[in-house]
C-alpha cells in the first residue's frame, strides 16, 4: 500500500509543487485548501502524514491541529511563512511533530517527509486503536513518553499513577469499579482493599486537579467507583 499524505494549504501553486515532488517518490498526495475540508478528509481516510499550513482562510492551522489531536495520532509537519519562535512552540505543544518555515528547499522538505513517515511506520502507530497522544481540556497525555502536561506545566507522576490516569482518560465517560480499575492497572487479581485504591485516586487528584476536593477530571460515582469526565 502506498503512503498517503494530505496537504492542507491555501497556496494552490505550492500545493501542486509539493504534490508533484511527493508523487515522484512513489507516494500519494491529496490536497485540501481549507481547514474544514481537511478535517473532513482526515475523518474519512487514513493518512501516513499531514502537511499543515498555519495560515488558512477559514481557521488557523493551530485550530485544525487541536481538533485533530482529540482522536488522531497521524504525524504532522507544520508549514508557516512566519519565523517566530512562539509559533513553533505553540505548534509543537498542541501536537505537531515537525516544523518548516517558508520559503524552504524542496530537498529539505522531502527529507522531513520521509523521516516522519519512516519513524511512525516503524513504530506501528497506525495499527493502534487509540491515539498516542490524548488532549483533554488543559491536559495532554503522551503515551509513548509517559509524560503529562497541564496548562503547559509537566506533572510528575509515579509509574502506577500514570497508568491509572492513562487508563481512565483513555476510557473517558466509562464508569469503573475499584476492582475493575485494579485489574486493568495492576493486571492482577484484586487484592487491594478499597481504601488503598481511594488513596491512589486521592494522590493523583492532588497532582492533576486545581481543586482536589471538587475534582474535574476524575469523578466519583457514588456507590460504584470512578470515571474520567466525559467533558474533558
Amino acid at each position: 500500500m502506498k503512503n498517503r499524505i494530505l496537504i492542507i494549504d491555501d497556496d494552490i501553486e505550492l500545493c501542486q509543487l509539493l504534490k508533484k515532488c511527493i508523487e515522484k517518490e512513489g507516494m500519494i498526495a491529496e490536497l485540501s485548501h481549507t481547514g474544514a475540508s481537511g478535517l473532513n478528509r482526515l475523518a474519512e481516510n487514513k493518512y501516513f502524514l499531514l502537511i499543515l499550513d498555519i495560515m488558512l482562510p477559514d481557521m488557523s492551522g493551530f485550530a485544525v491541529l487541536s481538533e485533530l489531536r482529540k482522536s488522531n495520532a497521524v504525524p504532522v509537519l507544520m508549514l508557516t511563512a512566519k519565523n517566530e519562535e512562539v509559533d513553533k512552540v505553540k505548534g509543537l505543544w498542541i501536537g505537531a511533530d515537525d516544523y518548516l518555515t517558508k520559503p524552504f528547499r524542496i530537498n529539505e522538505f522531502m527529507a522531513r517527509v520521509n523521516s516522519l513517515i519512516r519513524r511512525y511506520t516503524m513504530l506501528n502507530y497506525f495499527d493502534k486503536q487509540t491515539a498516542v497522544r490524548l488532549q483533554l481540556k488543559d491536559m495532554s497525555i503522551d503515551k509513548e513518553t509517559r509524560t503529562v502536561f497541564i496548562s503547559r506545566k509537566q506533572i510528575k507522576l509515579t509509574g502506577k499513577e500514570f497508568e491509572l490516569l492513562n487508563f481512565l482518560a483513555s476510557n473517558k465517560g466509562k464508569i469503573y469499579t475499584k476492582k475493575q480499575i485494579y485489574k486493568h492497572v495492576w493486571e492482577d487479581d484484586y487484592c487491594f482493599d478499597d481504601n488503598n485504591i481511594m488513596s491512589f485516586i486521592s494522590k493523583l487528584r492532588k497532582k492533576i486537579e486545581s481543586d482536589p476536593n471538587n475534582p474535574f477530571y476524575i469523578q466519583t460515582v457514588r456507590g460504584i467507583g470512578y470515571r474520567f469526565n466525559q467533558e474533558a
